[in-house]
């Protein structure tokens, strides 16, 4: 069962993320907070797999609250929610490490999909603010996968990343057990200096990486 955090100011949005997300039966929101000040406390109590997150807050916002809370729980996987389609919030969260941005337009079973997905290691980004996003994330100095000196199977690991492929998707693809890919993961970012797999798949889409 995924545990879920829904950290919005609005009460009735709140409610309303609560009844779709819990249509899915793997799926339940444990807790509610009004603000990003908020849910770090929560977070400070009880275990939490999953946080939804507005942008826009009072006390503490979106943006501040994923810097803060991937500082000290990475593993806790967030996606944020707005209803303001601004590339500006999207870049800055997905910065700071999110992994995911949606629209609250989104349909239910497409914020149900990105849930799993983001669990999964996936990287969710809204349709209408991808083609805007995605070419400031880019927008760095290196310039080739040789820059790090990969090996042959880290630049094929890289490649499956920036597919969006899951650990255990990449282990099936590769004929490699989960333990080896998460240890070529962890070599792979020591050697880029990334901070996670996020940044990785924005760097393998930048560059186009192929499989050697």
């Amino acid at each position: 069962m995924l545990r879920v955090l829904l950290v919005e100011d609005q009460a009735i949005v709140r409610q309303g993320l609560k009844v779709i997300l819990e249509q899915d039966d793997e799926i339940m929101v444990t807790h509610e907070a009004e603000n990003g000040q908020e849910a770090l406390a929560i977070l400070e109590k009880h275990m939490i797999d999953f946080v939804m997150m507005d942008v826009r807050m009072p006390v503490m916002n979106g943006i501040e609250a994923t810097r803060r809370i991937k500082a000290q729980w990475p593993e806790v996987k967030i996606l944020i929610l707005t209803t303001f389609n601004d590339d500006e919030y999207a870049v800055h969260a997905l910065k700071e490490g999110a992994n995911g941005f949606l629209l609250k337009t989104s349909e239910s079973g497409k914020l149900i999909d990105a849930v799993h997905s983001c669990i999964k290691g996936g990287l969710t980004i809204h349709d209408e603010v991808a083609a805007k996003v995605m070419p400031r994330l880019l927008h760095r100095t290196m310039s080739t996968e040789n820059d790090f000196n990969l090996s042959p199977r880290e630049l094929s690991i890289t490649k499956l990343i920036g597919e969006g492929m899951t650990n255990k998707e990449i282990a099936e693809r590769l004929y490699l057990s989960i333990g080896t890919v998460k240890n070529h993961l962890t070599q792979i970012l020591q050697k880029t200096g990334m901070r996670d797999r996020t940044q990785l798949a924005i760097y393998a889409v930048k560059h186009d990486i192929n499989e050697p």
